[in-house]
């Protein structure tokens, strides 16, 4: 089974950890949401870039972290004031790719799929993948080719091949969905 773990990411030398959800109390803190499968990631968190929504990016250091009400508390050096934080509300906390730790065989950042051509085995164009979808069971690839989208399961018996290097993904089995 194809399993995407952690967030996407813009830049290629960049992975998503968290998002920032609001700014929290009068010193430029903010609230944190993990995007990390890895445990005790944000709580690791030294030096990150933060990337506002509106693609302002800026290197912080974390200066305080504490966990709450299933998520984070983080305070920042580059942050002493909630109008500060407020700026970077909704945007993502990311760190360097060499800081990611390996995945097992089979499994895969989103961040390295999001953007993968999308074939099948005949060779045949579906699209690009631009989106994974959580469900209550396997995710969902959402591949988009001239303005039509295709949900593709992300499972084994679907998923033929991922080639990250190659930009590359082969699926099989999917007549059905594409003829919808």
């Amino acid at each position: 089974m194809v399993t995407p773990v952690a967030s996407s990411s813009g830049a290629a030398d960049l992975v998503a950890v968290g998002k920032i959800v609001k700014p929290f109390g009068v010193r430029g803190d903010v609230r944190v949401l993990s995007l990390s499968d890895v445990p005790g990631r944000i709580q690791g968190l030294k030096q990150v870039t933060l990337v506002a929504p509106s693609g302002r990016t800026v290197s912080a250091s974390v200066t305080r972290l504490r966990e709450e009400r299933g998520g984070f508390v983080v305070g920042f050096d580059v942050f002493s004031t909630p109008e500060e934080a407020a700026v970077f509300r909704g945007g993502l906390i990311k760190i360097a790719r060499d800081q990611v730790p390996p995945l097992p065989e089979g499994q895969y950042y989103e961040c390295d799929l999001i953007g993968l051509t999308v074939r099948d085995e005949a060779g045949r164009l579906v699209g690009t993948l631009e989106e994974i979808v959580a469900t209550g069971g396997h995710p969902v690839f959402a591949v988009r080719r001239e303005g039509k989208e295709v949900l593709i399961p992300a499972t084994r018996s679907v998923i033929a091949s991922v080639d990250v290097t190659g930009r590359t993904m082969t699926v099989r089995g999917i007549e059905e969905l594409l003829d919808a």
